[in-house]
């Protein structure tokens, strides 16, 4: 096994991430099986309970793991099924060892930092890069580790410390630290300056690590004399220097690495010359270039109450950039906090109010994605009230599936005071309840999470037709509340459909509206298995109501009626089409924009800071208004999108 650890210097925020799955992809590309391992030094045991405004959002996996969310770029990137244990983190390691000490496994020795957490660090490493993530049989030939956080971290120290014990343990030949750091460019001289990487590598090396290779980000490509000086002060050969210098869109940096043979030099670091061939990325080209040259616009107006950050709801915008690319269109997506829509806001801050509306009626598409709590709840019904009775392209997630049910409750059956049982316990009409085998003592671990399996109720629904008329479909599901099953047959008589259940026929999956060009809620998160390429069939449903196109959809899967359903999981799965079935006429001969977005995405970060409220536009997936961010011009080009 051959290992890659990705660190990063100077300031966070750097693309730690994206540069960890272009190298991966790149290796992937030169006929490498590889796997991925992210380090989180916080003492959380998982991002579980982790505030999707502080940390971004929370990725699920199909083994219920709740994960930084860089594993959603790795799985993305990679096209690759990681587990919860691919995310390391200091809660995680502790618990091991204080458990093993209660149980005597120490045999009464003092229990220290070191030796027994850094030993537990390189096991957990060692026995996770192990596990096939692939679809295939047998160990990866390399594993890429990003150590999230900046060397100098008080909270990384350990993990620090049994990396440098790691590259002894697996050898020289085993081994190679890429180092990411920032080389930025002072608008009064124009000037590249060397010295922040310099401190950092000297810093990196004070801790027991030398990088073999240096990627640093800056605003252009780096200048030759400015390359020898990082060689010299850092003691790396300055073919080792890698630039990552703003571009686009971030499907360029696999390219970047490559046209800089960054793979070359990570071969020779690991004694694999010879042994692999020359990246073969024909495909991955053609989807860069296509990004940069689409212009007919389609405008998603997203309704949510995380909106300060647009990294708090990361997977869906790359799935609706994998679904616009596939139809041919430029995404503009238009965020609107849903407080702005309420009442409320229309007498505190009247400007908010009109904007957020106008922002809403402009829109070829509105999505409700989820979220925990009240705030915002009346905002996201109203928006589902909007794109019900004006006949807009609709897809609620989770929360958004939910009160699309509570706002045709009370305005179509006429049950004012239906509500969620999480925010009116006391309602008369709950349409929302909570989940028998959940917990209201503990928040950690104790949804309904990771992937479950949705069996159709009908195939003459456009949720079935869109994923190929299939029989079942398994997706993953983060969740604590569900539709209430004793309010299905009145809400049926309504105008909805409840076209997807799970296996006992008793939780309600997917509701569609009849007679509506197309309104879809659902309770999974479709957007975590979204791939560049392969878009959610349900995002590409969406995508394509909003431009005109649903119908050419729909009839391609027409086509795939007569697939036995028991065999049409196999069998679609083995053709070049979306996930779960999506239609092959629609993505025939199409390439598609890699793991969601866009233009400008290297200009500006995904909205730290931005009053939360304000209205953000975001092209193919990046910010177009920024406030207090006077330095993102000097390593913005991976930051806040985590792309």
């Amino acid at each position: 096994m051959k290992y890659i650890l990705v660190t990063g210097g100077v300031v966070s925020g750097l693309g730690k991430g994206v540069t960890a799955s272009s190298i991966g992809l790149l290796l992937k590309a030169c006929g490498l099986r590889v796997t991925s391992i992210k380090i989180d030094p916080y003492l959380n045991t998982d991002a579980g309970t982790m505030s999707p405004i502080e940390h971004g959002e929370v990725f699920v996996l199909d083994d219920g793991g709740e994960v930084d969310l860089d594993l959603g770029n790795y799985e993305r990137f990679l096209d690759i099924k990681l587990t919860r244990d691919n995310n390391i983190t200091t809660g995680k390691i502790y618990q091991e060892v204080i458990d093993k000490e209660r149980k005597g496994d120490y045999l009464g020795k003092t229990v220290q930092v070191v030796p027994h957490i850094t030993d537990a660090i390189q096991e957990w490493i060692e026995r996770v890069a192990k596990i096939p993530v692939d679809g295939e049989s047998g160990a990866a030939d390399v594993c890429v580790i990003e150590l999230g956080g900046t060397i100098g971290d008080i909270e990384s120290m350990p993990f620090i410390e049994a990396l440098g014990q790691f590259s002894y343990r697996v050898g020289s030949n085993n081994f190679c630290l890429i180092h990411v750091s920032l080389v930025p460019v002072l608008s009064v001289v124009g000037e590249q300056k060397t010295k922040p990487t310099q401190h950092s590598v000297r810093g990196l090396r004070c801790l027991g690590l030398t990088p073999h290779i240096i990627a640093c980000r800056s605003t252009m490509a780096l200048k030759e004399n400015v390359k020898t000086k990082v060689s010299q002060f850092c003691h790396v050969q300055k073919e080792n220097i890698i630039t990552l210098y703003d571009v686009p869109n971030i499907w360029h940096i696999p390219l970047l690495l490559r046209d800089q043979k960054a793979h070359e030099a990570i071969f020779k670091v690991l004694n694999l010359q010879g042994l692999t061939k020359e990246p073969e990325l024909a495909e991955w080209t053609s989807r860069a270039e296509i990004c940069d040259k689409l212009h007919e616009p389609v405008r998603i107006s997203m309704v949510g109450k995380y909106t300060s950050l647009a990294d708090a709801y990361l997977s869906v915008q790359k799935a609706l950039v994998h679904a616009s690319v596939a139809c041919g269109k430029k995404l503009f997506v238009d965020w609107v906090s849903a407080e702005d829509l309420e009442e409320a806001t229309a007498k505190e801050n009247p400007d908010a109010y009109k904007a957020a509306w106008k922002l809403l009626k402009g829109a070829d598409g509105i999505l409700v994605p989820g979220g925990f709590g009240d705030r915002g709840v009346q905002g996201k019904i109203l928006a589902a009230k909007y794109a019900r009775e004006n006949r807009i392209p609709f897809l609620g997630i989770c929360l958004g599936m939910q009160v699309a049910v509570i706002e045709v409750a009370r305005s179509v059956l006429g049950l004012i005071d239906a509500h969620s049982a999480e925010f009116d316990p006391d309602t008369k009409n709950p349409c929302v309840i909570f989940m028998p085998e959940g917990s209201k003592t503990h928040m950690g671990g104790t949804m309904r999470v990771g992937s479950r399996r949705t069996y159709f109720q009908s195939t003459d629904c456009k949720s079935a037709k869109l994923y190929g008329n299939k029989r079942f479909i398994d997706e993953r599901h983060r969740h604590r509340y569900e539709v209430n099953p004793e309010m299905v047959a009145r809400l049926e008589n309504s105008g909805l459909s409840f076209t997807g259940k799970d296996e006992t026929g008793q939780r309600m999956e997917i509701v569609e509206l009849r007679n509506h060009p197309y309104f879809i809620g659902v309770q999974f998160h479709p957007e975590f298995k979204s791939r560049p390429g392969k878009p959610s069939a349900l995002f590409l449903g969406l995508i394509a109501a909003a431009c005109g196109q649903l119908d050419n959809l729909l009839q391609g899967s027409e086509s795939k009626r007569n697939v036995p359903n028991l065999a049409a999981n196999d069998m679609l799965s083995q053709r070049n089409i979306v996930p779960n079935g999506a239609s092959n006429d629609m993505l025939s001969q199409r390439t598609c924009v890699p793991n969601g977005a866009g233009n400008h995405i290297f200009q500006a970060a995904c909205g730290r800071n931005v009053p939360n409220g304000a209205a953000k536009a975001y092209q193919n997936g990046s910010v177009t208004k920024f406030t207090n961010r006077a330095q993102d011009g000097a390593y913005s080009i991976f930051n806040g999108m985590h792309l």
